[in-house]
């Protein structure tokens, strides 16, 4: 039996949500590994939607155990906030379907705040951040100034800690010309908060360990896309974590030969939120009707998701840096209709072809797709459940991904039901 890693094989917004509640109804425990409240995924389960940003989709199940893994930034008061809305949506949300980790570190209110300032400073440089506070959280982790989950336990000691951190975030706040933050005022929202987040508290990396050793499934859920790895993505306009599957483990506390199978979510097009290189992106009227029929707004944001042809260069990297062993393909009746369809294999840069993207920021901005045109299919494949109800040139299409990107597909996906869904490979059999 194998656990499981889902990751988002673009930019994000792949439609991991349907395929993460396909597979969390199967799961016993439901793991998210990295990232915060700036990743939505959207669960649509009979005919109630769940929006969700922090909680893992197993709680929205019943029997399932969801987990927020030390590699995850916690905003205590937006978790607060998503599990009243789950409440209101009829879920109960305790200590039997919830544990956070205890090591897991806290965004506080003024990390929302230096992530707006600095976005705002930044003019014409800004990163396209959400503005959740996601960035500062993961550089007071790594400056050793965080403060973290277990210490909301010792009032006592918080303290000293709250003073180390501000001596960062007032010099920084001085510099941008805006007022310090009140050790007091965030000792009292941190004491107020303290109690309604501790109930979910545990030892997760334990958990996981005898959660595996029972025979459970475990499903890790990843947040955002692989190109948007702080190392492995278009630097600078990428996350503040890393989101390619290795993470699953260090995010978890998790060996990583106990990870198992690796599921990179791709759309059979390429979307993408906020500024950053986009080599495929079309902004005409192709590109409008991508977003128009694949409803292509941010879950979190609201923002409009650029859209463009399939890079089969970027996904093809992405499965060799994340070690994907098979690949979700969403979205596919979108290009129902389209006279022709084309694909980027390669990329021409200053008169040399190129078969990855390189990792200069200027170089990535220069790239120019290499195009392979398909003729498109008039029937439609929404809806279809079996290989034999797609269109010979839609067949013809995915079977000519997978040669690009060297991956198999293993699911393939043509509505945003789970139903429809065709499966070549089960992730969690052996």
């Amino acid at each position: 039996m194998a656990n499981v890693v889902v990751v988002g094989a673009q930019w994000g917004d792949e439609g991991k949500g349907k395929i993460v509640d396909w597979l969390s109804e199967r799961a016993d425990v439901v793991v998210r590994f990295q990232g915060g409240h700036n990743a939505g995924h959207t669960l649509v389960i009979g005919d109630t939607t769940y929006k969700l940003s922090l909680l893992p989709s197993g709680v929205v199940r019943p029997g399932k155990l969801g987990v927020i893994g030390n590699g995850v930034v916690v905003d205590p008061w937006a978790l607060m906030a998503e599990i009243e809305k789950l409440k209101k949506q009829g879920l109960e949300i305790g200590r039997e379907n919830l544990r956070i980790a205890e090591n897991a570190t806290l965004i506080l209110p003024f990390h929302r705040e230096l992530d707006i300032m600095r976005e705002e400073a930044a003019g014409d440089g800004k990163i396209g951040t959400t503005g959740r506070g996601i960035g500062p959280a993961y550089e007071d982790k790594v400056g050793r100034r965080a403060i973290r989950v277990q210490d909301l336990r010792n009032q006592a000691t918080l303290g000293s800690k709250v003073d180390r951190m501000l001596l960062h975030h007032n010099a920084l706040r001085r510099g941008l010309g805006k007022p310090e933050v009140s050790r007091e005022a965030v000792m009292a929202e941190l004491a107020e908060i303290a109690p309604k987040v501790l109930p979910y508290v545990d030892v997760t990396w334990e958990l996981l360990d005898h959660e595996r050793k029972a025979g459970k499934r475990i499903l890790f859920e990843g947040a955002q896309g692989a190109l948007l790895d702080v190392d492995h993505g278009t630097y600078p306009f990428v996350t503040s974590s890393n989101t390619v599957a290795a993470q699953a483990a260090t995010g978890a506390g998790i060996g990583p030969g106990a990870l198992g199978f690796v599921l990179g979510i791709a759309k059979a097009y390429t979307t993408r939120v906020g500024a950053g290189p986009f080599p495929t992106e079309l902004t005409d009227a192709i590109g409008e009707t991508l977003g128009e029929r694949g409803h292509e707004f941010g879950t979190v944001t609201g923002r409009k998701r650029r859209c463009g042809w399939f890079d089969a260069v970027l996904v093809r990297q992405v499965a060799k840096v994340s070690g994907i062993s098979g690949i979700a393909l969403t979205k596919l009746d979108v290009l129902d209709g389209f006279p022709e369809v084309k694909v980027c294999v390669g990329y021409k840069l200053d008169g040399e072809r190129l078969t990855r993207l390189p990792a200069g920021q200027n170089a990535q901005a220069r790239v120019e797709p290499i195009w392979e045109t398909f003729e498109g299919w008039s029937q439609s494949t929404r809806g279809a459940r079996r290989w034999a109800d797609l269109p010979a040139q839609a067949v013809k299409y995915v079977r000519f991904i997978e040669e690009l990107i060297e991956c198999p597909v293993t699911l393939l996906s043509t509505r945003p039901e789970r139903a429809d869904t065709i499966l070549m490979r089960d992730p969690f059999e052996d």
